[in-house]
């Protein structure tokens, strides 16, 4: 096992877009689960369908790495800035959100994905009406 494989992971993850989302079964095995406050994902079909959805409905999206570590033999740490523009969020403005993820891995690929990230500060606090009604509620509660 490749003690720098969340590096590589992060290298090739920070690569995708569009054009190349065939590279998705480079990094994750093919009963790969992922889950984000979003969505929970099952196996490499269903993967390489959310990334072509995902990569489709935004005009630019961006991830940088900020650390990528090695905490066992087949687990990984990284924390990332996802920044990606929507024509119908914050006016089509860049929006940059932090979170981190969890890989478990064998063989070089992963098996299993987690991401943690605030799901109001990617998506919710940048709709219409409903993002006005959850940055009052941040600050009722702050």
């Amino acid at each position: 096992m490749s003690s720098d494989f969340p590096t590589r992971f992060a290298h090739i993850f920070a690569s995708l877009d569009k054009s190349n989302l065939n590279r998705v079964s480079e990094i994750y095995t093919p009963d790969v689960h992922f889950t984000d406050p979003l969505h929970d994902v099952h196996g490499i079909k269903a993967m390489e369908t959310y990334f072509g959805e995902l990569y489709a409905n935004v005009d630019d999206l961006q991830f940088e790495f900020h650390q990528c570590l090695t905490v066992s033999e087949d687990q990984g740490l990284l924390r990332w800035t996802m920044t990606y523009r929507h024509p119908r969020l914050s006016g089509g403005a860049a929006i940059s959100v932090n979170g981190c993820s969890c890989i478990f891995f064998r063989d070089d690929l992963v098996y299993r994905h987690i991401d943690y990230f605030d799901a109001g500060a990617l998506l919710y606090e940048h709709v219409p009406l409903l993002g006005s009604v959850i940055r009052w509620l941040k600050r009722r509660l702050a």
